[in-house]
């Protein structure tokens, strides 16, 4: 087969040699030569490479054997060929395909951005997704070898990229939340589990970066980030980017506010214990919004509440939760003196739990045991983590320490709280409820686990604030996306008779990556393989079998051919 495009034939002395056929010259090209010393005579390895231009004698029509003995040289259609892999990875890309079609993001993008755009947008999200990057500089060489929601499936450059980045306005990343929030069923009771992380950020001019109490503090300024999920739908319904020296507390009634200002009238929220104050309680109560809140048995706030009801429930069956392996029971409180309300505390007890917090107690006190030993007869002061569960003797003059001796009733009344934990509700319902409700906030926990682990997000590498309030856009594009895929995979996972480890996000766009279409000496696109049991089974997931993909490829195909056309046209 030729290609179809002209080079030079090759200056090779003494390697280039023309058959004449009966309509052409034939252009070959002597790779080796082997002595046959028996025969005392040299075997001369000859393929043909190609035909001579009858308009120029000196040009020929190649064909795949001048690619193999010749691939250093530069081929004219080079041009076109370089800008994209003769190898694309597109079984993610297809999977994305279909997931954010039917998410209805696409319609409302296209209130705020115009079609160049909006697919340059979705590519980032994907990009985000498939490489765990949001590096912009790498965005070019995912797109060299990845199918693209851009027109054409267009490549653009980093720079381009960064202007991108620049030229996203806060009118759009608003205008898109409320549209987003306005589609959803303001009619159904939901539950909103919200949650905050903080980010460093490597950058310049930014406004809301300040230094604040980093969960992994690398001595960088941060901001924070915060996400409400709907348990009940399972996705993220808006976000919050704030300055680093806001903490959570102080944020959440803003969040309060901005869900009434979506529209949200029955909804509850599903809390860690960091968000607890009285304020937080009372600003709920008087938006009418419920609330669950986790708490720790060892907690100051219910510690008494656990020992005044230790024993009567742990082994009675019918406080048994077996879905997680708990005992509970649901007493009704006040939360502190004034609270206007009762509420519902609902108390468990885990024997894994107990087991592992017991462990962890006594060697913590083993450690701090042997650390102070070792500093025995030392000008040496501790901490107040020391003092909590020690009696510390010093000398005379309060210097030299001496030795510890342990806090038997302290450690003993922690002994005593291991393996209970707390869950308080503003609505009446059982433990089991209860539980059931705070459970369904892992989802949103593995979401914020996904946007720094699995999407690149620890840290935004940026120097304005456009540009880092259009990644933070991006990234929770990304996380709905990433979310429908997570989700899909779990209920999948439901029907499977076996637990392959290959249907966690990760490994699965690692599979679905493996779905290659490869370009071949007529320039078209084709799927390199059939398509694996493993992958058979990720995609079953998102309702899709081989011949979708295939149907999907041949898409593509045809969409990459129709660009080729028309750039020879052009040319």
């Amino acid at each position: 087969m030729y290609l179809d495009f002209l080079v030079k034939i090759p200056e090779v002395k003494g390697k280039i040699t023309y058959r004449k056929g009966n309509d052409a010259c034939y252009v070959y090209y002597e790779y080796d030569r082997i002595y046959d010393p028996q025969r005392k005579y040299t075997n001369v390895k000859r393929t043909m490479i190609g035909k001579q231009s009858k308009a120029d004698s000196h040009m020929m029509q190649p064909n795949q054997n001048y690619l193999k003995y010749f691939p250093e040289i530069e081929l004219p259609e080079e041009k076109d060929r370089s800008l994209r892999s003769g190898c694309l990875r597109v079984g993610t890309h297809i999977v994305l395909q279909k997931l954010i079609r039917t998410s209805g993001i696409p319609e409302i993008l296209s209130e705020y951005f115009n079609q160049k755009d909006m697919g340059l947008f979705l590519d980032l999200a994907a990009y985000s997704i498939i490489t765990e990057s949001n590096v912009a500089q790498y965005y070019p060489d995912y797109a060299y070898n990845h199918g693209l929601f851009t027109q054409d499936m267009k490549i653009y450059s980093d720079s381009k990229v960064s202007d991108f980045f620049r030229s996203i306005t806060d009118d759009q990343s608003v205008g898109f939340l409320n549209s987003w929030n306005e589609s959803k069923d303001h009619r159904e009771k939901i539950y909103l589990s919200y949650d905050s992380t903080n980010k460093n950020c490597q950058a310049g001019d930014i406004e809301m970066l300040e230094y604040g109490h980093a969960k992994v503090d690398q001595g960088l300024p941060i901001f924070n980030y915060s996400i409400a999920y709907d348990t009940r739908n399972k996705e993220p319904l808006f976000y919050e980017a704030y300055p680093g020296s806001i903490n959570d507390v102080s944020q959440l009634q803003f969040m309060i506010d901005k869900a009434n200002g979506y529209g949200y009238k029955k909804i509850g929220f599903i809390l860690d214990r960091g968000y607890f104050s009285k304020g937080s309680v009372e600003y709920m109560d008087r938006y009418g919004y419920s609330f669950v809140i986790m708490v720790k048995g060892m907690a100051t706030l219910v510690n008494h509440l656990v020992l005044e009801h230790k024993g009567s429930f742990e082994s009675t069956r019918i406080h048994n939760i077996s879905d997680y392996r708990v005992y509970g029971i649901t007493v009704k409180r006040k939360l502190y003196v004034t609270d206007e309300k009762e509420r519902y505390f609902h108390i468990y007890h885990s024997i894994e739990k107990e087991s592992a917090e017991r462990n962890l107690l006594e060697n913590r006190i083993d450690d701090m045991t042997k650390f102070m030993k070792h500093h025995e007869n030392e000008i040496r002061e501790f901490g107040a983590g020391f003092e909590k569960y020690f009696e510390l003797y010093y000398d005379e003059e309060k210097k030299t320490f001496l030795f510890p001796i342990e806090k038997a009733s302290v450690i003993e009344n922690e002994i005593d709280l291991c393996g209970y934990f707390c869950i308080i509700t503003s609505e009446k319902m059982t433990a089991k409820e209860a539980i059931d409700l705070y459970k369904s906030r892992d989802v949103s926990e593995k979401l914020f686990r996904g946007d720094k682990s699995y999407l690149g997000n620890k840290s935004l590498r940026v120097y304005s604030d456009e540009s880092a309030s259009a990644k933070i856009f991006i990234e929770f594009i990304a996380l709905i996306i990433r979310n429908r895929i997570y989700t899909s995979l779990k209920e999948e996972m439901k029907n499977l008779n076996k637990r392959p480890n290959y249907m966690t996000v990760p490994v699965a766009i690692k599979e679905l990556e493996k779905i290659e279409m490869v370009r071949q000496l007529d320039n078209i696109y084709r799927l390199d393989h059939a398509i694996t049991a493993a992958q058979k089974t990720i995609l079953k997931a998102f309702g899709i079998d081989a011949a979708y993909i295939k149907y999907k490829a041949d898409e593509i195909s045809e969409a990459l051919g129709k660009v080729g056309t028309q750039k020879k046209k052009g040319s």
